[in-house]
């Protein structure tokens, strides 16, 4: 009996001395994990206060509405003849820009109506062909209104018929 006594006594303490390193070592990760949880949470905090201060929120953009135009298309011979109908907005910045841009409209006119009278009907089909035209007229508007810049070219309305 008194050797089962010296063996549990034996076992005890290596026993509790795994518990203390087990949580002296669960108690560091904690502190460890608690003091990186609270840097980040208060540089997160100091970094978004200087960006909401810093950035105004967007102005919205201002749109100019160019006549309606309507062209044939270019066919072969004998084929039935085609035409497009197209109504586009253009898009700006900023609305400073738009009094710059309006006495320029006649020659936007004309550059969008000189490029579609080339076009093919072939050459506006499906959702590329379109992609296509708009960034030519992007283009040509551009040329057009230097040194002023347009964003985009929207359409309103496209037919053809």
């Amino acid at each position: 009996m008194a050797e089962n006594e010296q063996a549990e006594g034996a076992d005890a303490a290596p026993a509790k001395k795994g518990k203390l390193k087990l949580l002296i070592a669960v108690g560091g990760f904690v502190v460890v994990l608690g003091a990186g949880a609270g840097w980040f949470f208060l540089m997160r905090g100091d970094g978004a206060e200087k960006h909401a201060e810093a950035a105004p929120p967007p102005k919205p953009p201002s749109f100019i509405d160019v006549p309606d135009m309507m062209v044939n298309l270019v066919g072969g011979p004998g084929e039935r003849v085609q035409y497009l109908r197209v109504k586009v907005v253009l898009e700006i910045k900023e609305a400073k820009e738009v009094d710059a841009i309006k006495p320029n409209l006649p020659r936007v006119t004309d550059l969008f109506q000189t490029y579609l009278r080339e076009l093919r009907p072939s050459d506006i089909n499906g959702s590329a062909g379109l992609f296509r035209l708009k960034e030519e007229l992007t283009k040509r508007v551009n040329t057009a209104v230097a040194p002023q810049q347009v964003s985009a070219v929207l359409f309103k309305e496209i037919i053809v018929q």
